[in-house]
């Protein structure tokens, strides 16, 4: 073969091979672009996609928030952050959702439920039905990191929370109490339970509806990311006022309550614990997450299907939830997102500047 034809030969070979990358090159280019748009957020991203970012339920503005940035800028654990944070709801007798202050079971009781998990190494704690003791989620972090265990109740943390040194207290404050009373008081008129006369004219209480009864449900959430990329969170509550006593929702259960992955995010809930416990909720958050949806549209369709598992004496005549429930996700990129079930609400956000609340979407809006 002459070198004419072969030097021919070469080129086109060549030739052919460069347009073949091109053409791979360009492929791949637009694939990335597809799934980078499938997976773009619904709401805007914190601190231009890094951390630090700090998120929670609405109750986490703006101290919890304020407290959990504060201390991730000085490079402390991410749940050693929100603990931190939360442990400041906790010891509010204001908020009648969690620690000191929070509602009691229906025979007067205080009973408290708080988890953590640490994305980085998959590690998590929890109590649940713990008594006398106003800062749960300080508890949880202690059974992820002092024990073989990820959840104690009842006694038994009562008893691992003495052993470290907590202090015991009657968490049922005057006002709860009060409040408490009211209850046993008016939601019957076949009982022995009667209002004092002075107390007939005054205001009651507004207690939310929850399956057609006067109940009060209410959680604090808070997940943190760091400038690093590693992701903490933590979950606590007084649970459901007036619950049967030893009642445990969701906001203790790893995967129901909260759950949390280095690799993708976390998730946390407030609401109808039941309905999380039945579907495992937070940890689909994450999955969705994984698949490239955003967090906020992550939320909705996890809600859409606790909504079409839901018994149907929890139901609207037009099909929809009786019941509220909310989740709070945040991505490993930064951005995050949230949604209710029935109320249009917020998500707490601190983007390293400030916290702010920031509105989030209801699946079935209620009409009031």
């Amino acid at each position: 073969m002459s070198n004419t034809r072969r030097d021919f030969l070469r080129g086109a070979v060549s030739a052919t091979a460069l347009g073949c990358a091109a053409t791979i090159t360009a492929m791949g280019q637009q694939d990335n672009t597809e799934k980078s748009r499938s997976a773009a957020p619904t709401q805007a991203k914190a601190t231009a996609g890094r951390g630090p970012v700090v998120i929670g339920s609405v109750n986490a503005h703006p101290a919890a928030c304020d407290k959990a940035m504060e201390l991730l800028r000085q490079n402390t654990h991410p749940v050693d952050a929100v603990v931190a944070g939360i442990n400041l709801v906790e010891d509010d007798p204001k908020d009648h959702s969690v620690g000191y202050g929070g509602l009691p079971n229906e025979e007067g009781v205080v009973q408290l439920d708080s988890a953590v998990m640490d994305g980085k190494t998959g590690k998590a704690g929890a109590v649940a039905a713990l008594e006398r003791i106003k800062n749960p989620s300080s508890v949880a972090i202690l059974v992820m990191r002092r024990t073989d265990h990820v959840l104690l109740v009842g006694e038994g943390a009562l008893r691992f929370a003495r052993a470290h040194g907590f202090e015991e207290m009657n968490l049922l404050t005057p006002e709860a109490r009060r409040i408490w009373l009211e209850w046993k008081e008016t939601h019957s008129d076949k009982d022995d339970w009667i209002r004092p006369e002075a107390d007939k004219a005054a205001k009651k209480t507004s207690w939310r509806r929850v399956d057609g009864e006067n109940f009060t449900t209410g959680t604090i959430h808070v997940a943190a990311l760091t400038a690093g990329g590693d992701i903490g969170c933590c979950t606590s509550t007084s649970g459901l006022s007036y619950k049967l006593p030893g009642r445990v929702g969701d906001s203790p259960i790893i995967g129901a309550g909260l759950y949390c992955d280095n690799e993708v995010g976390s998730c946390g809930s407030t609401g109808r614990g039941e309905a999380n416990l039945q579907n495992c909720s937070s940890f689909l958050v994450v999955e969705l997450m994984r698949q490239g949806r955003a967090p906020e549209e992550a939320c909705l369709e996890v809600l859409r299907r606790v909504a079409a598992k839901a018994e149907p004496r929890l139901l609207e005549d037009d099909g929809a939830p009786l019941f509220d429930l909310r989740f709070y996700a945040l991505r490993k990129d930064g951005s995050y997102g949230a949604a209710g079930m029935r109320k249009e609400g917020g998500i707490a956000v601190h983007d390293g500047t400030e916290c702010k609340v920031i509105k989030a979407p209801a699946l079935y809006p209620t009409k009031s």
